[in-house]
């Protein structure tokens, strides 16, 4: 690979994973104030919310989607451009964010069937089954950024990668391992109410 073709493939690269995290952003930024976040604690109340706001949840799943997509593109761009680059932790690296996609991925497939119960929330075996899909989806996205740490952390560890950008790696590393460490740890049932409280005081505050 010359050294043109493998500037292009680190600019592609890079606009990928910057498109995952914008079209992610954009899908919270519909989730949050709309209460879509699903909580599987709760699956009557999904369904209900989804049949309620089903053309925002679909754009939402879409850009989801869309940000999923755009991580498996970059880490299958990452790997396969390994053999020209001067760091032999390129492919690991892009192998686990090709991963992080793929559960991402599935992590949407479990929306979306969610979507398609939500058609008839009233329907007795809806909720029960509704309970097992969003469960599912649940440990998928924590999957995901799990492998989304984990490329970090290999990519970061880099000798070749510049000081600066190792340390922007742990730094979201840490914050990868927050976001998934309460779901975790937490169980079925979320966090307790008064922490619920104020985060959500903080995120409309």
């Amino acid at each position: 690979m010359s050294a043109v073709e493998r500037d292009s493939a680190a600019r592609l690269t890079g606009v990928l994973l910057l498109g995952s995290l914008l079209a992610m952003l954009a899908g919270v930024g519909i989730v949050v104030p709309s209460g879509l976040t699903l909580n599987s604690a709760d699956p009557a109340a999904v369904l209900a919310a989804v049949h309620a706001r089903v053309e925002l949840h679909l754009i939402e799943l879409a850009f989801d989607v869309i940000g999923w997509l755009a991580l498996l593109a970059a880490g299958l761009v990452l790997a396969a451009r390994a053999d020209g680059t001067r760091s032999h932790l390129a492919a690991p690296a892009g192998g686990l964010l090709a991963g992080a996609g793929l559960a991402g991925l599935l992590h949407d497939a479990g929306n979306l069937a969610v979507t398609q119960l939500a058609a008839d929330p009233t329907e007795p075996a809806a909720a029960a089954v509704a309970e097992g899909v969003l469960l599912t989806a649940k440990w998928m996205v924590n999957l995901a950024g799990l492998l989304w740490v984990a490329a970090t952390v290999v990519a970061a560890s880099d000798t070749a990668v510049p000081t600066g950008l190792r340390r922007a790696g742990m730094a979201a590393t840490a914050s990868g391992l927050a976001a998934v460490v309460l779901p975790w740890t937490t169980g079925t049932a979320g966090p307790p109410p008064r922490w619920n409280s104020s985060a959500t005081s903080c995120i409309y505050r």
